[in-house]
């Protein structure tokens, strides 16, 4: 459709509603007759409870209802467990530990939800959790991954005495070791990946509604991924999913946190059912820095084997993970090992081993995050390949470009666990050197110098696997005036979904966009659903509509047929029309569709109205991948780093539409450069949180970044009739690592010892005085 067509750089459609205040969030809806609700938590990272008393707080004014982990309603309910099966270094099984919605006998992470209680309005219902008496008995805790594997350490479960909740290992330990006993030089590097807060713009929140008449529930969340939820929750309470309902409209940034149950939402829905009335949680920014998930969290130890002329002949990775306090699901477990894959990177590494260990501390849980597990893996891989290129005296481009997997090798099989379908990493890596003027660089360094200024330039060339098989489902309904709803399971929660996915209509079926309504967020009115996370909306969502569009042409197709009294193999479909080979004569979908409503215009075997839906299974993983160029200057004096020039070239398959790639891009490197330089969750030795506001936890501004020059190398994939791979995580993947090899590129350059993330400036300031001890 022209300019709105596939491949075109159209706006994003729901930019101009949502900067003039008109979304509507779940704070913004008010249910008639609502009760706000409070969570109360621990105060301790680790201690036996005691005693709760709730007498007082019941008598207060405007109070409906106080909830321990004690009341019957709510021992009555399931729990959330871990699905995948998986096994400690021992062989047993791992150590599962389902996380109570209210603690019961303990807590075991600041912030641990102890008592709910629901009144009239917010104050009172806060005024109530103030008057509920807990006497607590403090118990040791353990807060980093360092003090939870130490020999000895406190255990946050008495079951599992080594904190190890199961240990995860994939590739080939004994051509790990041959390779390792044959090799000129061995890297050796332990590394610290820190752990982070999602803070999105929108708080977690929840208003639960509950229809005695149908005895249903009505769930308005903060989600990613409403089915799942459904899916979720109807579990817990060991109902049916047709008893619930969840609606998510617009969600203000979930970056993979806001796709788990939470314990808030099985709260309000039980309260709900209570009492008789809505029931609103809303988190405040506090209160979400302690009970969002976190994310990373990782120290890694790493070994690369070479050969006598810088060739990779091995990797050998063992990661300790920090799942938090609770081992109760899937999402903690997966971003260390559903993407473990990445460690091979874009490179020929003849044997790798990879052993990942949960740890369970006395912290917030860890999830999914931005990329899950794929920045963490290319920072390993690409930080190794900085240190070897240093070590042997070799360019770092040069190194890459030595033991880069050739565009012609495709497909080619790693050493650990994916086979990349296609991708020309080679291509990427010299055009970022080019746009990124890398033989200029010595240059700007000298520069630099006279300035009184450390520059340094680091270098990421990272692949990663996306779209994770799971289905997604497409409908296409087409009313009597003409006008088409295009209904999907995923969720648009800020990735422009509404705009890409009116240009794949516009395009195959050749519909004016302002004649296409978007549908997505509501268990009601779409029928199957996964949801939006791990850059798979367009690759699932995207294929699940070509799918549901075919079958429209199709049954379309026959009715144009008896329409013009013509053969319906002599009938052509071609920009929105249907048209009689080799003749004059056609008439347009919009036409047809209308025509569809007239049953009597209809033969008996055609059924009246156009409705079709597209179901895709997920189908195979796709890799999107690129190059990243950073360039930082540092004061020695302070310590203080400043990003002075970002350059990437990326390639996510055919681009539906490039601007909002290159948006998507934008944001991923933002939250990259903003984990390596100074976004850090930091607990002291009790479990008590250091960084829980923004006076302590620093979010990145736009003055912290410089222009980002970006490019592209598209690189279709065959693996979806789109041809795309996404987008939403590849500026993360690439940031990270290229931020910090930069920053530790300028430290090495006198000699300064290696900093971990992140790089802030007491650190980097601390790593410069030792230099010049």
């Amino acid at each position: 459709m022209g300019e709105f067509g596939i491949g075109q750089p159209v706006p994003r459609e729901e930019d101009p509603y949502l900067v003039r205040g008109a979304g509507r969030y779940v704070d913004d809806v008010q249910a008639s007759g609502q009760a706000r609700a409070h969570v109360l938590r621990s105060p301790h990272g680790h201690a036996r409870i005691v005693t709760i008393s709730t007498d007082a707080a019941k008598a207060m004014p405007g109070v409906l209802l106080v909830l321990t982990g004690e009341d019957e309603a709510l021992r009555k309910l399931g729990t959330q467990r871990p699905v995948t099966p998986r096994k400690r270094r021992d062989g047993s099984p791992a150590f599962a530990s389902p996380q109570p919605f209210l603690a019961r006998e303990r807590v075991r992470y600041l912030g641990d939800p102890v008592a709910f209680v629901v009144a009239e309005t917010l104050e009172q219902a806060k005024d109530a959790a103030e008057a509920i008496e807990v006497q607590y008995d403090p118990l040791p805790a353990v807060a980093t991954t360092e003090d939870a594997i130490r020999l000895g350490a406190v255990a946050v479960w008495e079951g599992c005495p080594d904190n190890h909740a199961f240990t995860h290992t994939t590739g080939d330990p004994a051509g790990v070791a041959r390779m390792f006993a044959a090799a000129a030089h061995v890297i050796e590097h332990r590394m610290v990946i820190n752990r982070l807060t999602a803070n999105s713009m929108e708080p977690r929140g929840c208003i639960a509604e509950y229809a005695l008449r149908d005895r249903r529930t009505t769930l308005r969340c903060t989600v990613q991924g409403p089915h799942m939820i459904r899916r979720m929750i109807a579990a817990v309470f060991k109902e049916a999913e047709t008893q619930f309902r969840v609606i998510a409209e617009n969600v203000g940034g979930g970056f993979g946190m806001k796709g788990g149950l939470y314990p808030e939402y099985v709260l309000a829905a039980l309260a709900a059912r209570l009492i008789g009335r809505p029931v609103k949680w809303i988190a405040d920014r506090s209160e979400g820095i302690q009970s969002d998930e976190h994310c990373r969290d990782n120290v890694t130890e790493a070994e690369l084997a070479l050969d006598a002329d810088g060739g990779f002949l091995a990797l050998a990775v063992r990661n300790y993970a920090n799942i938090g306090a609770y081992n109760n699901s899937d999402r903690n477990a997966g971003p260390p090992t559903n993407n473990i894959g990445v460690l091979a990177g874009t490179y020929m590494i003849p044997a790798i081993r990879s052993e990942v260990t949960a740890v369970l501390t006395n912290t917030m849980l860890t999830g999914p995050y931005r990329g899950a597990g794929r920045p963490e893996a290319a920072y390993v891989v690409e930080t190794m390949v900085d240190l070897a290129a240093r070590k042997l005296g070799i360019d770092p481009a040069e190194l890459r470009r030595r033991n880069m997997i050739p565009a012609a090798a495709m497909p080619y099989k790693t050493a650990l666990v994916y086979t990349y379908d296609c991708g020309d990493f080679g291509k990427n890596l010299e055009d970022c050197l080019i746009a990124a003027d890398y033989a200029g660089f010595p240059a700007r360094r000298a520069e630099a110098r006279r300035r009184g200024k450390l520059r340094g330039l680091g270098i990421s060339s990272t692949v990663e696997a996306s779209n994770a098989g799971l289905i997604e489902h497409a409908e296409i309904r087409f009313d009597p005036t003409g006008t088409v709803t295009v209904s999907v399971g995923t969720h648009d929660h800020g990735q422009g979904h509404a705009t890409t996915f009116r240009q794949i209509i516009s395009d195959r079926l050749g519909i004016a966009p302002d004649r296409i309504r978007f549908n997505y967020g509501d268990t009601d009115q779409i029928a199957i659903g996964t949801g939006t996370f791990g850059s798979r909306s367009t690759v699932s969502a995207g294929t699940a509509m070509v799918i549901a569009a075919e079958k429209v042409i199709a049954k379309g197709r026959r009715i144009a047929a008896h329409l013009m009294e013509a053969g319906e193999h002599d009938i052509v479909f071609e920009q929105g029309r249907f048209v009689v080979a080799g003749t004059d004569k056609a008439v347009d979908l919009l036409a047809v569709a209308r025509a569809a409503f007239v049953p009597a215009g209809l033969p008996k075997d055609i059924e009246a109205g156009l409705f079709e839906t597209g179901t895709f299974n997920g189908g195979e993983r796709t890799f999107p991948n690129g190059c990243h160029i950073t360039e930082v200057e540092i004061d020695p004096e302070t310590g203080a780093v400043e990003l002075v020039r970002y350059t990437a070239v990326d390639d996510v398959g055919h681009m539906i539409n490039p601007l909002l790639v290159e948006g998507q891009i934008h944001g991923g490197i933002v939250q990259g450069v903003g984990q390596a330089l100074m976004e850090n969750i930091a607990y002291d030795g009790s479990g008590q949180l250091l960084s829980g506001s923004f006076m302590d936890y620093a979010m990145p501004r736009a003055i912290d970044f410089c222009p980002f020059v970006l490019g592209e190398n598209e690189v279709p994939t065959k693996t979806n009739p789109l041809g795309v791979k996404g987008a939403g995580e590849s500026g993360t993947v690439g940031a990270l690592s290229s931020v910090m090899n930069a920053v530790n590129a300028a430290l090495a350059e006198i000699g300064a010892p290696y900093v971990q993330m992140p790089a802030t400036p007491e650190k980097v300031w601390r790593a410069l005085r030792a230099a010049t001890k």
